[in-house]
């Protein structure tokens, strides 16, 4: 005999084994009992949720000769019939083959005839939407004047592609997704009818993969025998699922949380080195902090989210500690790299700078907290008083920017007699932007890193530090020379030293640019430390000043 698959071996027979569909099945069995059977039904719903079977469950408590009756026998030859697909009272079409008007007509045709064993003409039409307008336009009348001996059960995975003019000839019925512990106790019954070993995480992992979706499950479970046997062990799941480990997931947004980037770094190493896809790793990183979202919104999650008992309290464990926002925040960024990577030439460098970023991410500050105090900082200045030197408490406090010295930069000593930088109108400055003009941005760029050490026609002695010594050559040094002649118009001797940091050697031009600009962005800092709003707005916030940016480009 042919092995059969799981999906077809433990299909519903009767209206209690469907599971996940309970409003359903009591609507259903309600209606045979009260004798209110409506002559059409459509039953909508996405893919392996029990659709099609709970039409033949209906089918076979309508004709059952011992009905109808809301617990089919499944012994008598109709009930056999049905189950098999064989029953000639019962026409299963499908939609999706048989689109034309004129499979339809022959629908009319044969739907004047009494059934010839049974109580009732049966026509189940699988993914109804497929049919095309003039079907359903011949299929119209039929509906609204069937004859008694006639029902029509519609199943259908898009219903907003049926004609109004059908959906209200007909009572529709909506199936639901079917939620992760149903599916799992299922899954355990069957396994456990199998003789087969798989623990809860396990089972888990194959209900969740399933998407709501019995059918998926019971074909992922059917995979994951033929790869393991009668022993599945959860690695072996994560491994034929390419799914990372639960274990791998939680330590990810707990060293995001406790702010230790080194951590996630050596985390997406672990992924990498697994095999794992980063997309989807960082899929799976989006339910988890959905997830823990749900779990700071919600005391008792309910379905809203698909984990078991032990599961849970790991996950109320880790939302714990962790803010509202600084959730969300974390949610809207995965899900941006989530699409990133689906487009990115170097996925784990993606990952890895994303965790790092938010593992570097300072805590959040709720929105009503911030509001409070911009409105005391707006109260205060109406009232032109200075703001209160309050001391903020945070979860990661910060020291005050004017608590803290600046760093201190390294001075280069000044040599006692300074070298001659120009002679005439000619300057060494002058001599490197002539270079620079000329389009040579490598000897250009070694001039300004270069100390000048002489400049006494025909001398000229430059000093370089170690590492840009070394790319000097003596072709580059007669270019040098070379421009050195033309932009002096005299004969010109070039020399270059090399200069270590112990030497007493000017600053170079790029140097002095360097000074220049700290001094100036000192200043800058200075006096945007002092001003009384940027005070005022320290101490409501408790934050620092990470940078100073003028707005007037003339301030010196």
């Amino acid at each position: 005999m042919s092995y059969q698959v799981l999906a077809r071996k433990w299909r519903p027979q009767l209206f209690e084994d469907l599971v996940g569909q309970e409003h359903v099945s009591q609507t259903l069995e309600n209606a045979i009992t009260t004798d209110r059977v409506h002559h059409a039904f459509l039953f909508t719903g996405a893919r392996g949720v029990g659709k099609t079977s709970a039409a033949r469950i209906f089918a076979k408590a309508l004709n059952c000769q011992e009905g109808p009756t809301t617990r089919p026998c499944g012994v008598c030859p109709s009930c056999v019939d049905i189950t098999k697909s064989q029953g000639i009272d019962v026409l299963e079409i499908d939609g999706a083959s048989n689109t034309g008007v004129d499979d339809i007509r022959e629908l009319r045709e044969n739907i004047r005839y009494l059934p010839s064993q049974s109580r009732y003409k049966i026509f189940i039409i699988d993914e109804v939407h497929m049919l095309s307008l003039n079907a359903f336009n011949a299929l119209l009348k039929t509906l609204e004047e069937p004859p008694a001996h006639a029902k029509f059960i519609f199943a259908t995975t898009e219903p907003h592609k049926i004609p109004i003019t059908i959906l209200s000839r007909c009572q529709r019925f909506d199936f639901k997704k079917i939620g992760l512990a149903p599916l799992q106790a299922r899954l355990r019954y069957i396994v456990d009818q199998g003789n087969i070993q798989v623990e809860d995480t396990g089972l888990a992992m194959i209900a969740r993969s399933g998407g709501g979706s019995m059918r998926d499950a019971l074909s992922t479970l059917d995979q994951a025998i033929a790869f393991c046997g009668d022993q599945v062990g959860d690695d072996e799941l994560q491994s034929l699922l390419g799914l990372v480990s639960r274990a791998l997931l939680l330590a990810t947004i707990h060293a995001i949380l406790e702010r230790n980037p080194g951590q996630s770094l050596a985390l997406v190493q672990q992924v990498d080195e697994h095999g794992h896809s980063f997309r989807q790793f960082c899929q799976q990183l989006v339910e988890l902090v959905r997830a823990l979202v749900v779990l700071k919104v919600v005391d008792q999650p309910g379905d809203l989210i698909d984990v078991g008992e032990t599961e849970l309290q790991e996950l109320r464990g880790l939302a714990a500690p962790a803010s509202l926002e600084d959730l969300q925040r974390l949610l809207s960024i995965l899900i941006r790299t989530e699409a990133d990577l689906a487009l990115s030439n170097y996925p784990r460098l993606t990952m890895e700078m994303v965790l790092v970023k938010l593992a570097g991410l300072p805590a959040g500050i709720e929105v009503a907290t911030l509001i409070k105090r911009l409105e005391g900082l707006e109260r205060q200045l109406s009232a032109g008083l200075p703001a209160p030197r309050e001391k903020l408490v945070e979860r990661n406090p910060t020291p005050q920017v004017d608590d803290v010295p600046p760093p201190e930069e390294p001075v280069k000593k000044q040599p006692e007699a300074l070298p001659a930088v120009a002679i005439g109108d000619k300057s060494w400055g002058g001599l490197v932007e002539f270079v620079k003009n000329r389009r040579k941005p490598r000897i250009s760029s070694l001039l300004e890193q270069s100390s000048l050490l002489l400049l006494e026609l025909p001398r000229l002695r430059i000093g370089l530090p170690a590492g840009y010594f070394s790319l000097v050559d003596s072709e580059m040094c007669q270019d040098i020379q070379l421009m050195a002649v033309e932009y002096f118009a005299t004969e010109v001797k070039v020399e270059v030293d090399k200069i270590g940091n112990g030497d007493n050697a000017p600053l170079s031009l790029h140097e002095e640019r360097t000074q220049q600009e700290s001094d100036r962005q000192k200043k800058l800092r200075e006096n945007a430390v002092e001003h009384p709003l940027v005070k005022s707005a320290l101490n409501i916030f408790g934050g620092k000043i990470a940078d100073v940016k003028p707005i007037d480009k003339g301030f010196v």
